[in-house]
């Protein structure tokens, strides 16, 4: 007996090592390696490296364009993710209720959230580029669009990311507090109505409080999702115009793989790392000390 549990916990070691192997080398290795990196002066041409200790740190919070970087992705953040999450919500309560050809409007909405990041970075580009449809449309309303395209105005290049940042994301997080909901047992909805609720009593009372685990996860994945925005600024407007749609992890992509200062790059990818943590720390705290309120 105790050789036949040997050699299956053996044999179920054997079968999780790729699982093992690749997460030790693609995400524990780089992520210690860059760590060190980061306390190192680097230039990948000339094959030097210099510990310079905390300098590259201290660098950084000097550096105008890194402040720009974190400031513009604190606005996209901030910015997009109460948008995204309401809109996945009332899609999913709608989708849930029996609309006419919800099983379409289900699939236009989880469509671009699939579609290339590119594809639709490319589509979008069109879309807002001189006489693209959408400034066409502002005209209609009367409000007048740049004039070179709003992804070349300082004053609406980043808002007009973030709008179709919005349009393409909440689709999938609809899906998610879908699912969610289709798990609420149908008693409590039949409780509700025994009690007078209407149609906001019962999403006050029975939806909300059976969402809120989801919610938190949705909060914390958009969150880390969107301070690695990346493709789209890549994309559209390599952190044009004028620093005006920089991200953070773009800067690190621009000092590391353009600039070649990989030190530089790692330091401040850290310093990403750690305030994605703490927004996420404190989306958790929140959302914890609500539940333990109740």
């Amino acid at each position: 007996m105790n050789n036949t549990g040997y050699y299956s916990s053996h044999k179920g070691h054997f079968f999780i090592s790729p699982w093992i192997i690749t997460l030790l080398v693609f995400w524990l290795f780089p992520l210690l390696y860059s760590f060190i990196l980061s306390f190192y002066a680097t230039d990948v041409i000339r094959g030097t490296s210099q510990f310079v200790e905390f300098q590259n740190y201290a660098r950084l919070f000097n550096d105008e364009n890194f402040l720009a970087a974190l400031k513009n992705t604190t606005i996209f953040v901030i910015g997009t993710i109460p948008f995204t999450t309401i809109l996945a919500l009332i899609a999913a309560v709608a989708i849930n209720s029996n609309i006419p050809l919800k099983g379409l409007f289900k699939t236009s909405l989880v469509i671009p959230s699939i579609t290339s990041m590119v594809v639709m970075a490319l589509i979008f580009s069109h879309l807002y580029a001189p006489g693209g449809y959408v400034g066409s449309l502002m005209r209609i309303f009367g409000i007048s669009p740049p004039a070179k395209g709003l992804l070349l105005s300082e004053t609406t290049a980043l808002p007009s990311i973030m709008a179709m940042d919005i349009i393409i994301a909440f689709g999938y997080y609809m899906l998610l507090y879908l699912a969610a909901l289709q798990n609420i047992p149908r008693n409590l909805y039949e409780a509700a109505e025994l009690d007078g609720a209407g149609a906001f009593g019962k999403f006050r009372h029975v939806i909300l409080p059976h969402l809120k685990p989801i919610t938190l996860f949705i909060l914390v994945i958009n969150t880390i999702r969107s301070f690695q925005i990346f493709v789209e600024i890549f994309v559209m407007t390599k952190g044009g115009p004028l620093n005006s749609t920089l991200t953070a992890v773009y800067f690190v992509y621009d000092a590391g793989f353009v600039k070649f200062n990989m030190g530089y790059a790692s330091a401040a990818a850290y310093i990403l790392f750690i305030l994605i943590a703490v927004f996420a720390a404190l989306q958790m705290k929140v959302f914890g000390s609500e539940k333990g309120a109740r």
